[in-house]
């Protein structure tokens, strides 16, 4: 695929962002869909309490229609199942989390859905996806990063791509903590994915919607980088978060996932150590988590954190690029 046709994309795409989140930020003030921050997190964010949120809904537009222009003006056969199925699992999870928000920011309910129900909407897609992948015979065979190894799972892909999706959606929204932090490593991750897809054999719509997804973030970061003017939400968070789940399940780069989304896993694993150490010994590891809270908590700006984050998730997406490129 000619490079100039990527470049096209990641810039139809920021220049959607950017159109339309002068309407839309102000509508959602209207609206008062502003932000509650809860009391046990940083009292510097305090201040941010009632910032427009729910502005995931800028970048799930942009990326659905920039996706639909790009796939059928330079894709003649895109009605590909590939295409279908990472709007699916956008729009879906999207839905999901912009209930979420609704339920927050309109009732007046600050955890918004409960963890069940959450994770029951999750579930579901989940199992959505593996019903349409298994109808069209796909391979359930994972890769070893790095190696030439591969694993028949059987039944066990089923549950495989129900951490994915359910796992992957909530270990990016813990990471939506601070001014630009996710629109930032997220960007990276699927410009990660993007040029793999790019360089592999791929179907062309996923090179497009993940490229897609990086012109959204980067137009998005206009206005959310530090003072942000507007927050993603889980309408954001936990469509992005199924949306690189669904990248690396359709490129069959599942165990790559981990690298190049590993500020991630480290936010989540933060969290985990976190729980684990207070229950059992009722001392802490961390001032605070996720992880970015705990590096506030210790003094640095919130500027300073958020742009170390980004250049962790550099690191990481280069190392996932050298090893599929080098060893895949």
């Amino acid at each position: 695929m000619d490079e100039y046709i990527l470049l096209i994309t990641m810039a139809l795409s920021f220049m959607i962002t950017v159109v339309i989140s002068p309407m839309i930020i102000p509508f959602l003030r209207r609206l008062k869909f502003g932000q509650a921050i809860r009391e046990e997190g940083p009292q510097s964010h305090q201040k941010k309490s009632g910032t427009p949120t729910m502005g995931g809904v800028m970048i799930i537009l942009a990326v659905i229609a920039t996706t639909l222009i790009a796939s059928f003006w330079f894709n003649t056969e895109s009605t590909s199942i590939h295409l279908f199925l990472v709007l699916f699992v956008l729009i879906g999870y999207g839905l999901l989390g912009f209930l979420d928000d609704y339920i927050k920011v309109a009732l007046k309910r600050n955890l918004g859905l409960t963890s069940k129900q959450k994770m029951l909407g999750q579930i579901i897609i989940a199992i959505v996806v593996y019903m349409i992948l298994r109808q069209n015979d796909f391979p359930t065979t994972i890769g070893v990063p790095g190696t030439e190894w591969e694993v028949e799972l059987g039944f066990g892909y089923a549950l495989l791509i129900l951490f994915m999706l359910v796992g992957g959606s909530n270990a990016v929204n813990l990471t939506d903590g601070l001014d630009g932090l996710l629109a930032g490593t997220a960007a990276i991750a699927f410009g990660a994915f993007g040029i793999l897809t790019w360089t592999g054999d791929t179907n062309i719509d996923v090179t497009i919607f993940a490229l897609a997804v990086v012109g959204a973030l980067l137009g998005f970061l206009v206005f959310n980088a530090h003072p942000a003017k507007v927050f993603m939400g889980d309408t954001g968070s936990l469509a992005l978060g199924g949306a690189i789940a669904i990248i690396a399940i359709l490129t069959k780069l599942e165990l790559l996932l981990v690298i190049i989304g590993g500020v991630f896993v480290l936010e989540t694993l933060s969290v985990i150590i976190q729980v684990i150490s207070f229950k059992t010994t009722g001392k802490r590891v961390f001032k605070m988590s996720p992880l970015h809270h705990h590096y506030e908590l210790k003094g640095w700006s919130e500027w300073r954190v958020v742009t170390t984050f980004w250049a962790v998730g550099l690191i990481f997406a280069v190392l996932g690029i050298y090893i599929e490129v080098m060893f895949g």
